[in-house]
């Protein structure tokens, strides 16, 4: 029961604020847009800032997780263009969702209600690599000449630059100027939640065979790879542990923004994200259960 105990203790206060946001979706006229840009523009990259300039932080021990994180990317990407090769689905609608997980609405609380600290910074670094090739590779497939100029216009790339620069260097940010950096990151995960709760109440079920397909093909292929990336090559428990779980992710839900943005079946990507996280609830109990009881 103390495993059982455990998974409860890190699903509940991930699916109490997503179930907080859908009721509230579906209840009221609330609107995310401004908190959306807000967290995106503002408070993940506090958060990001805030963990990466820590001198206790250093990059170099998670290369190797770095690289095994784009290896999931990639590899999926390539089954899922093996999958459009071979039936009648399109490269440019299945493969962004199963390539692109919810690494930070879900990945970054689970990682570190998980690890702790240990786990936020693991998922940070998935996040950020989930995040570099989502804007880059993820908006050139969907369109070719839009995905570098993106990419650089995100605050989080550069919060990510700029902490890593400062953590480099002998230069120490006073206490006084990191706290209300630290206090607007800790907003980002709990909104993150809330804000993925109001998307999902306001998604339909239309095309529904295509979600429920890549609902269960995604979390399965995104696991398998990286269960082979940690038979073959030495992670730390928490990196191995963690990748395990950025593999399990759900397809994220800037993938239907996106599919949205670019008219690139839209209800069929919708349905796919919807179905994604909501069958996550199934597909991430279990995955934590293997993860907590092989690399804690």
């Amino acid at each position: 029961m103390t495993l059982v105990t455990q998974i409860i203790s890190i699903m509940f206060p991930i699916v109490a604020i997503v179930a907080l946001g859908t009721l509230l979706g579906r209840t009221s006229a609330i609107k995310m847009n401004s908190a959306n840009t807000l967290n995106l523009d503002v408070f993940v990259p506090a958060l990001v800032f805030s963990a990466l300039s820590d001198k206790t932080f250093s990059l170099a021990p998670h290369i190797s997780l770095a690289l095994a994180g784009l290896m999931i990317v990639l590899l999926a990407g390539l089954i899922a263009l093996v999958i459009a090769k071979t039936t009648n689905y399109t490269f440019r609608t299945i493969a962004p969702p199963m390539m692109f997980h919810n690494a930070g609405n879900v990945g970054l609380p689970i990682m570190s209600l998980a690890f702790g600290k240990p786990g936020l910074v693991t998922g940070l670094v998935l996040f950020l690599v989930g995040n570099l090739m989502h804007y880059g590779l993820g908006t050139y497939i969907l369109s070719a000449d839009q995905g570098i100029k993106i990419m650089l216009r995100q605050p989080v790339i550069w919060a990510a630059v700029f902490a890593l620069a400062f953590n480099a260097s002998s230069i120490v940010i006073p206490e006084s100027v990191m706290l209300p950096i630290t206090m607007l990151g800790q907003i980002a995960i709990p909104l993150m939640l809330f804000s993925l709760g109001v998307r999902i109440a306001s998604i339909d079920f239309q095309e529904w065979k295509v979600g429920l397909l890549f609902a269960v093909l995604t979390p399965a292929v995104g696991f398998s790879i990286a269960f082979a990336l940690v038979m073959l090559f030495e992670f730390t428990a928490v990196q191995a542990g963690s990748l395990l779980l950025f593999g399990t992710l759900p397809p994220a839900v800037m993938n239907f923004l996106f599919a949205e943005r670019f008219n690139q079946e839209p209800k069929s990507v919708a349905s796919i994200v919807l179905l994604g996280n909501l069958f996550a609830m199934i597909t991430l109990p279990i995955a934590l259960a293997y993860v907590l009881t092989n690399y804690q």
